[in-house]
């Protein structure tokens, strides 16, 4: 499997540990996945995350969430722009997931941003994913 679209990749694998029932997944790190793991760990859709080095590319280990039924705290994640077909959008047409009880994270000129960010910070850019 070609690694064309590693933001797709890491997305898939928390999907997959999530339906699994994983507590953790480990993954090759690199500054967007470890800039999108803050974001959702400041939403509440992860525990933990931590970037471990190892003098190659370095390993990016996600603590992931559970309710108290063991329900995993993300129910969806999408990408959204892929490296065949960027989506960009301005600051005025920042997507709401699920009225606003989910969230996009896009990559703007001020970093990685949740959607609200990015509205407060009246900046648009690229959009990574959607999650709730």
């Amino acid at each position: 499997m070609s690694m064309t679209d590693p933001m797709a990749d890491m997305l898939t694998r928390i999907r997959n540990a999530g339906m699994a029932g994983h507590a953790k997944l480990d993954m090759p790190s690199s500054n967007v996945k470890v800039a999108v793991a803050t974001t959702l760990k400041q939403l509440g859709y992860i525990k933990n995350f931590k970037a471990i080095s190892d003098n190659k590319q370095g390993m990016l280990r996600i603590h992931l969430k559970y309710d108290d039924n063991q329900t995993p705290v993300i129910h969806e994640i999408k990408r959204i722009s892929s490296p065949g077909c960027r989506v960009y959008v301005g600051k005025d047409e920042i997507p709401w997931v699920k009225n606003g009880l989910g969230a996009s994270i896009l990559s703007t000129s001020k970093g990685v941003l949740d959607d609200v960010s990015a509205r407060q910070a009246q900046v648009g850019g690229e959009v990574i994913c959607t999650v709730w």
